[in-house]
């Protein structure tokens, strides 16, 4: 694959870098009436604005050139078409055929004739006609998805009824990571879409601060545990599955109540089987599907009760609208592609080390979670697809919160501290809680602070508002270093008409593109986790430890210390 330092682009974007290093945004923006029209794209209901960002025609030209030297286009089509990005690892990445809902067959080289994806070995077999590979794929996925349908469908009507004959009332989802993120995210966003009549509850940390309140408020009589592991092994997941099972039979009394009363959204049938579901009752998922984009799987299951299956596929379709936006549209023109070039420009020519989200929409607010995990367990690698360390900056620290309460909070450090930043601000231009002139205020205050983070404050503008009230010219001199500050900071702002099933759909397929296409001009690999593994395997070492259940072992001083302070108890 193409080492960026080594892509003629990426030199002549370094030394384009250097010569517009002094300029600064608001003059680009008074001496170019139409730079909002040149530097954003609209896709559906959705509007990107990139024209806070520090660009300019020539700079979104070489990008764009860069991207065709790090083969973009062919590799956006490779991970369609289901082949493997990694040298190093054989296995598709197909969480776009989980929305494939009216495009062809998916037929991915790497599987052979009459198996799953994950069922594939490394190459397709000899025999195996072109038309005949990965055909599965497809039908499996459509048969989960009919699954999820009538099950929800059961549980919404109420013909799904608890051990004790009731209907089940609250749905918790137990799960961390990919399979708590998504779910949640999209339950919260479009809790205008759920059924009044449910109560959904998230189940994700093992500490028994979050767990005891979530079982204190459910029924057991009328409660639906979902159990989210690919693995059906995950420690936290597992540990929380474990609990909330004894809560339940210390209620009922009975073994027999479990399969009433928990299903499981798994690959390991066995251990779903073991623990007492019934594997008519476990939903599917696949190896191709790496788990923060697993929210399209059988993992939105909580979704599809909460909000319908309809709109459950709603969400799909939007996904899928941006599927195809982004595997045919032009790179001059491609939503995903247009943001991830921005940040390759903010993060390795301009020194930007962080990128805030900041959402201006109450119900989008576990966005920035979302997309931090999305993002920095992707991106954040140090070694090569071809797995040679890297000598340049890969994905940057993503963070943020609710705009509106962050303008009290770190806005501060923003205007006038000395990190540099980009920035996503998200809203929506109409709201489905209408309340005086409340939406105005908050659309009124994002606009507000990405203009004023562009623009900045001179020591001219300054001395002109403290004159307007009066001033003495000592009291102005007083006050001006304090008001001045430097803006020049990059911004995308995304708009969105409203925020529907499809809407969200569209914005989370966005982001999800975006982070693909950074990973390939990084040549990294952004569907694995390797770094993410090694604190859970030595916490596997370190339980019993704690527990005083086996001697300390040999770990630093640091390490020690804690142990021994833990085991006092």
């Amino acid at each position: 694959m193409p080492v960026p330092l080594d892509l003629p682009a990426w030199q002549q974007l370094r030394d384009h870098a250097q010569d517009t290093a002094e300029e600064h945004l608001r003059d680009w923006f008074k001496a170019d009436p139409d730079r909002f029209q040149r530097f954003s794209r609209r896709f559906e209901g959705l509007l990107l604005d990139f024209s806070k960002n520090r660009i300019q025609t020539q700079t979104l030209d070489l990008l764009l050139e860069l991207a065709q030297q790090a083969q973009v286009p062919e590799n956006i089509e490779a991970m369609f078409r289901g082949d493997p990005i990694n040298t190093s690892e054989q296995r598709p990445v197909l969480h776009t055929a989980l929305r494939n809902r009216t495009g062809p067959a998916l037929r991915p080289a790497s599987a052979p004739a009459s198996a799953t994806v994950d069922d594939a070995p490394d190459s397709a077999s000899d025999s195996a006609s072109e038309d005949e590979r990965g055909t599965d794929v497809l039908v499996e996925v459509n048969r989960v998805l009919d699954q999820i349908r009538l099950f929800a469908s059961k549980v919404r009507n109420q013909t799904w009824q608890g051990y004790t004959g009731k209907p089940i009332r609250t749905i918790v989802n137990i799960g961390i990571g990919g399979s708590d993120l998504g779910p949640r995210l999209v339950c919260q966003a479009l809790k205008p879409f759920g059924d009044p009549t449910l109560t959904v509850h998230f189940m994700s940390s093992v500490d028994g601060a979050h767990i005891h309140p979530i079982l204190t408020a459910c029924d057991p009589e009328t409660t639906l545990f979902i159990v989210a592991s690919k693995s059906f092994t995950t420690p936290e997941t597992m540990a929380n599955a474990n609990t909330a099972r004894d809560w339940l039979l210390a209620a009922l009394g009975s073994d027999t109540a479990v399969a009433r009363h928990f299903v499981a959204v798994s690959a390991n049938q066995r251990a779903v089987e073991a623990f007492g579901i019934e594997s008519s009752h476990m939903f599917e998922f696949w190896d191709w599907v790496v788990g923060r984009y697993s929210v399209w799987s059988a993992i939105g299951l909580v979704i599809a009760i909460y909000i319908g299956f309809d709109r459950f596929v709603d969400l799909l379709e939007g996904a899928q609208a941006m599927d195809d936006h982004f595997r045919t549209a032009p790179l001059a023109e491609n939503l995903p592609v247009l943001l991830a070039l921005t940040g390759i420009w903010n993060s390795n020519f301009q020194g930007v080390e962080s990128h805030a989200v900041l959402v201006y929409d109450d119900y989008l607010r576990a966005l920035p979670s979302y997309i931090q995990q999305l993002d920095m367990e992707s991106n954040g690698k140090a070694i090569s697809r071809d797995g040679q360390p890297v000598s340049w900056a890969t994905g940057p620290v993503v963070w943020g919160g609710l705009g509106n309460n962050a303008q009290h909070a770190y806005f501060q450090l923003l205007h006038q501290g000395m990190r540099r930043f980009s920035a996503d601000f998200i809203a929506p231009v109409e709201t489905p809680d209408p309340l005086g002139q409340h939406h105005d205020l908050l659309l009124a205050n994002c606009l507000a602070q990405s203009a004023a983070l562009m623009q900045g404050r001179t020591e001219q503008d300054a001395r002109a508002e403290l004159a307007a009230q009066g001033l003495s010219e000592d009291e102005q001199d007083a006050l001006v270093p304090y008001l001045v500050f430097a803006g020049n900071h990059p911004s995308n702002t995304i708009l969105y008409r409203e925020l529907t099933p499809r809407t969200l759909g569209s914005l989370l397929a966005l982001f999800e593109h975006k982070v693909f296409v950074q990973g390939l001009i990084w040549n990294i690999n952004s569907f694995d986790q390797w770094g993410a593994e090694a604190g859970k395997q030595l916490a596997k070492t370190l339980l019993p430890e704690v527990q005083g259940r086996k001697p300390v072992g040999a770990y630093d001083a640091s390490t020690r210390g804690l142990l021994a302070y833990c085991r006092e108890r």
